[in-house]
């Protein structure tokens, strides 16, 4: 699977604006400066990730003094595989177009012997990530027990 910095950066973001943001009555905008300090990432890249983001309806701007971006719907409304293709990130595991790609990922158009056990793998990825909400993150629903043998 390919999955760049640009899907992480937007999940950490997104996550971070989430967890600032409080209760769905807080309406408070959390400016892109908050968010690039507390994650590390630079606020110009930010700034692009947060453009596609709003046109994809995830995060709403607001201009002027204590101006930002807050989440365009609950927490628990959002899910990750939304934040990673709004930022054009693909969500396949093969190295050719899949199943709708014209030619496969061979010299002469033909798909390799793997290829569908990639193109399955990447469809059980998206749906791991279509089934987490940034709420699920936030609440730490994904960590492991982890059991010490005694």
């Amino acid at each position: 699977m390919r999955l760049s910095t640009k899907g992480r950066y937007a999940v950490m973001a997104m996550t971070d604006l989430a967890g600032r943001q409080g209760l769905p009555e807080d309406t408070r905008a959390i400016s892109l400066a908050e968010i690039a300090a507390s994650q590390e990432i630079s606020l110009s890249y930010l700034e692009q990730l947060f453009a596609r983001l709003r046109r994809h309806g995830l995060v709403k701007s607001a201009r002027g003094p204590g101006g930002g971006y807050r989440l365009a719907r609950a927490a628990a409304e959002t899910r990750i595989s939304e934040i990673i293709l709004a930022v054009d990130e693909p969500l396949r595991a093969t190295r050719c177009g899949g199943r709708s790609g014209p030619k496969g990922c061979m010299s002469k158009g033909v798909r390799c012997v793997t290829h569908d056990l990639w193109e399955e793998m990447g469809r059980q990825i998206h749906d791991y990530l279509a089934s987490v909400t940034l709420a699920d993150v936030l609440d730490g629903k994904l960590r492991r027990e982890v059991m010490v043998a005694a």
